[in-house]
């Protein structure tokens, strides 16, 4: 049992113990706060320099601090004349404790640690994580908060995320913007082709190079498929691509591209 072993190693390491080294303990803990106060500052300093993320450096921080504390606390034990093997040993069962009781949380921990340096999206990025799109507003090491395009708050568990497929839309500066439309069977390629080829021109939002592209896609029963496809700069993709859609239309109507939908003949039959 965790607490007959806790009793054990307080009993093993007191054995030691004598109020005479009290002062000298003192002393030397007086002494090693200062020159960990010290120490840390530096580290610190060092670690925010670094080019990591606020939340990864904090976590680099707060690890020294809790290593020095414990290489402190050990010197103390030893001036104190406690075994500081039975001090490890308690600690060792505490901790043993403590992680299989948030097991849970400590993956998402390791998971966020993993996201801050292998770094698939930053604060700011445009995601789809977990069948959830919106922007990653923050970066936490138990989960990662995303507001969607309607302002939805979504908090995702990291360890979801690591075991997750990965979207991210604004990683690269420029993203293609790809439309279908069809046009009936009666409407000349030609006549389609120059319509969608000047929707985009006439938008200059979309890259001259690489050049638009336009082409056949699918023969339906009642309309023929055509593909266009442009590129622009990623902040202005949503812009350019409803631009485009309310374009097309116009340029349909320019050029008489008769645009297909589902409907129903209905043919009436005299008995007579």
């Amino acid at each position: 049992m965790p607490t007959e072993s806790i009793q054990t190693a307080i009993n093993t390491g007191l054995k030691g113990f004598t109020i005479e080294k009290l002062g000298s303990a003192i002393l030397v803990f007086i002494v090693c706060y200062i020159v960990a106060k010290i120490l840390i500052k530096v580290i610190s300093k060092v670690v925010n320099k670094l080019p990591f993320d606020r939340t990864l450096t904090g976590f680099i921080n707060a690890t020294i601090k809790l290593l020095i504390y414990f290489v402190i606390a050990i010197m103390v034990s030893d001036a104190l004349g406690i075994d500081p093997t039975s001090l490890i040993a308690i600690l060792s069962v505490v901790g043993l404790a403590v992680s299989l009781a948030v097991q849970g949380s400590l993956s998402n921990v390791a998971n966020g640690l993993v996201i801050l340096v292998a770094k698939p999206f930053s604060v700011g990025d445009f995601v789809e994580i977990d069948g959830v799109s919106g922007t990653v507003q923050e970066i936490s090491l138990n989960y990662t908060k995303i507001v969607t395009a309607d302002n939805k708050v979504v908090y995702i568990p990291n360890s979801d995320i690591s075991d997750g497929k990965i979207v991210n839309y604004t990683a690269e500066s420029v993203r293609r913007v790809d439309i279908t439309v069809t046009a009936a069977y009666e409407t000349p390629v030609e006549n389609v082709r120059k319509a969608l080829k000047e929707a985009v021109l006439d938008i200059p939002e979309f890259h001259k190079e690489p050049s638009p592209i336009v082409y056949t896609v699918n023969y339906g029963e009642s309309s023929i498929a055509y593909s266009v496809r442009a590129w622009t700069d990623t902040e202005n993709y949503w812009n350019s691509y409803y631009a485009l859609m309310e374009n097309i239309a116009v340029k349909f109507e320019k050029y008489d591209v008769e645009m297909t939908y589902n409907h129903i003949k209905v043919h009436m039959v005299d008995d007579k």
